[in-house]
């Protein structure tokens, strides 16, 4: 919670606590100043021509965490996430609550492009505020969040158009897949349109993998049409491939090769996907020590099956990242499972071996 001390640096809330007292401008779950008063001190640096950095944090899959722990673990959830966002800002500027799972920040001190890029990457690893587990009442959800910022007067000199400047790249950020941070560029996002973006949702890429499976002929060939779509839509850098003998090849990089066992009595549905490879260990060894092996922390996992007939498996895995999979980034790669078995059927095909030769 913030004290007088800390938010007294600041004429705003100086002049605010003297006329309201602290507990006025806080909100009361998280500690943090409460929208009104948050808005209210964006409006008053535009008014000045303060310069400052302007941001809105939004924690990803939170409805997964009310649902599956309660709401009184995702109201700690929100308290823990409003504590380190605050420490962490620290004499930089203010954090305060938007509403819901949704945080803004203002920084005052990182206003480059580099400066915000080194401030925003700093925040999501090594566990310090996003990309972390969280210990609540026995349980350690894994919190992400995606964050959209612009600055003042740099991108934006109006409240009303910083504001719809932020929104914007918040909704960037959440159609590349999420759990990413994403810095206004002119050249790249003064054209973004919030209801073009909604379009371009899951069935939209649902249509655009029929099309390229219509294009191109042979299962490797289909497969290498529509990893481009798939790497910016489920913000992944691969996708893997595995046999029914167990044999792991990936469409990108042709190196690599590996191989697992048992994965037909380990998933017991057509999907499965974790963040915590300990649970994967004593039901099936191999594949966990394949994951362990080339450093994958997180995975989605998607059986490729046709009238009784199994081909395989799709992987999603990335190295050193941990991320909770969306439920419309399951559904895609299912779709795409679904697809690829039926094209498997009717052509008579196998999943390629490799997907340098296509054999």
């Amino acid at each position: 919670m913030y004290s007088e001390e800390e938010l007294q640096k600041y004429p705003y809330f100086r002049d605010k606590i003297s006329e309201y007292g602290i507990r006025q401008l806080l909100d009361p779950l998280t500690g943090v100043v409460s929208r009104g008063f948050m808005m209210d001190y964006v409006r008053e640096l535009i008014r000045e021509g303060t310069p400052f950095t302007f941001a809105i944090v939004d924690l990803d899959n939170f409805k997964f965490i009310n649902d599956t722990y309660g709401h009184h673990a995702g109201d700690l959830v929100l308290t823990e996430v409003a504590r380190s966002l605050r420490e962490y800002l620290s004499d930089r500027g203010v954090v305060g609550r938007f509403g819901g799972d949704e945080f803004l920040f203002v920084d005052l001190v990182d206003r480059a492009y580099d400066e915000k890029k080194r401030f925003m990457n700093d925040m999501y690893v090594d566990g310090r505020v996003l990309r972390r587990n969280i210990s609540i009442e026995g349980n350690e959800p894994f919190i992400t969040a995606t964050v959209g910022c612009a600055t003042y007067p740099d991108n934006a000199d109006t409240f009303e158009t910083l504001f719809e400047t932020i929104d914007k790249t918040l909704y960037r950020g959440k159609t590349k897949g999420r759990n990413c941070y994403i810095i206004y560029v002119e050249e790249k996002h003064k054209h973004i349109e919030i209801q073009r973006l909604a379009r371009s949702g899951v069935c939209t890429c649902m249509q655009s993998l029929v099309r390229q499976f219509e294009l191109v002929p042979t299962v490797a060939n289909r497969l290498r049409s529509v990893l481009p779509l798939l790497m910016e839509q489920l913000n992944i850098s691969d996708l893997y491939i595995i046999r029914p003998d167990g044999h792991v090849c990936a469409i990108r990089n042709p190196a690599f090769s590996d191989t697992v066992q048992g994965l037909e009595r380990f998933l017991s549905d057509d999907f499965y996907s974790t963040n915590r490879l300990e649970e994967i260990e004593p039901a099936c060894p191999s594949f966990y020590e394949m994951l362990i092996r080339h450093e994958f922390e997180t995975v989605l996992l998607v059986r490729v099956a046709m009238d009784m007939k199994q081909y395989g498996y799709l992987m999603c895995a990335e190295a050193r990242t941990k991320r909770i999979w969306q439920e419309e980034e399951q559904a895609l790669v299912y779709f795409l499972a679904k697809l690829l078995a039926t094209r498997l059927c009717v052509d008579q095909e196998e999943l390629p071996v490799s997907l340098t030769t296509g054999k």
